[in-house]
């Protein structure tokens, strides 16, 4: 790391000997370094939950609330689990050092800490943080808020489980040739205004987008967070995402520009969710039979001159929370057997094409 990279990040000093607490703090605010102090573990511990600090510097040996019990705390703890920790202490003995590093600190000074390698272990531990927020960032940014969750709780590994949930399917009708008819600039902002108003309306019903193809995408409600009315809440989702092609549509009109029409299918029930592809190139999805019964579905609303379909599980857990038409038993391309297939009552017919 290039020196005076680091200046400025927040350290907090925690040790029990005001001395010591204030010789270390003046030499580290000498490097640039913004520092906090505590007292003891306990004092810290509230700090660190109500500030944010960029690396903790630790004694052992302190009332109230010791260094392996901060450690202990903090590995529980999914905010502050990755704040890197350095232990400053006059302890001595291989198992104290062991211990500390299984607890999850970076390293182990002895003290009287010498203060040239002090100043490299903050430099090796603070460009340590920037990788990992900068691995978070990008997490965050290329994956959703529940994912990224899941993947913080659970850690990241390919696999899946079992989990209850309803998959949606949706995509525009006539894609291509609506892309031939324009500029390829005017297609890539009708895909951009789709997916931002489609993204609006699947989050903020407890769904998240897992897989978007071309002018298609793939939402789950259920996974990876548990969702109680998953059934209702995806139906109304594609509801409102009705009601936002149709004013998106209007706006269309008014501009000169083409419209546009959407067919979406849902189904619920059992499937795994989990990461699937390589360690270096995974994404978060379902798959079942589940997930294959939402896509056929979505197929099926071209034929059925419907932009919503959904199956006989979805419907049962509506209840009477919303209205729907049977549309009766349908075979579906893989289902042995013909599937019962409805229709939200808000959309008994599809409207003609503009």
């Amino acid at each position: 790391m290039r020196e005076g990279a680091h200046r400025g990040a927040r350290l907090l000093l925690v040790d029990d000997n005001k001395v010591n607490r204030l010789l270390l703090a003046r030499n580290l605010e000498l490097q640039g370094l913004d520092v906090a102090a505590a007292a003891n573990g306990r004092v810290a511990l509230e700090m660190l939950r109500s500030e944010a600090f960029d690396l903790l510097l630790l004694d052992i040996e302190m009332p109230e609330m010791n260094g392996f019990q901060v450690l202990e705390q903090l590995a529980k703890d999914l905010q502050l689990r990755d704040l890197p920790v350095i232990v400053t202490s006059s302890l001595e003995g291989l198992d104290n050092v062991v211990r500390c590093i299984e607890l999850g600190a970076e390293d182990y000074l002895q003290k009287p800490v010498n203060p040239v390698l002090l100043k490299a272990r903050i430099g090796a531990s603070l460009e340590k943080k920037r990788l990992r927020d900068q691995q978070k960032e990008l997490v965050r940014r290329f994956a959703t808020p529940e994912v990224a969750q899941d993947m913080q709780e659970s850690g990241f590994a390919l696999g899946g489980r079992r989990v209850e949930g309803s998959v949606m399917f949706a995509d525009i009708r006539g894609f291509t040739s609506l892309a031939e008819s324009q500029p390829p600039e005017e297609t890539i902002e009708l895909l951009n205004t789709w997916y931002t108003l489609m993204f609006d309306a699947i989050s903020s019903h407890g769904g998240i987008v897992s897989q978007i193809a071309g002018d298609g995408l793939m939402a789950l409600f259920g996974a990876p967070l548990p969702l109680p009315d998953h059934c209702g809440a995806t139906v109304r989702a594609a509801l409102e995402m009705l009601e936002m092609i149709e004013l998106f549509n209007v706006e269309q009109a008014g501009a000169g520009k083409p419209q546009i029409r959407i067919g979406i299918g849902i189904a619920s029930g059992d499937m795994v969710a989990g990461y699937t592809g390589t360690n270096e190139r995974a994404t978060y999805t379902c798959i079942g039979d589940t997930v294959n019964l939402a896509s056929r579905l979505e197929a099926h609303t071209k034929v059925a001159g419907r932009q919503i379909l959904i199956d006989g599980v979805t419907r049962a857990g509506l209840g009477g929370s919303i209205d729907v038409e049977a549309l009766g038993p349908v075979s579906i391309r893989g289902k042995a057997q013909p599937v019962d297939v409805y229709a939200p009552k808000r959309n008994l017919t599809e409207p003609s094409p503009p």
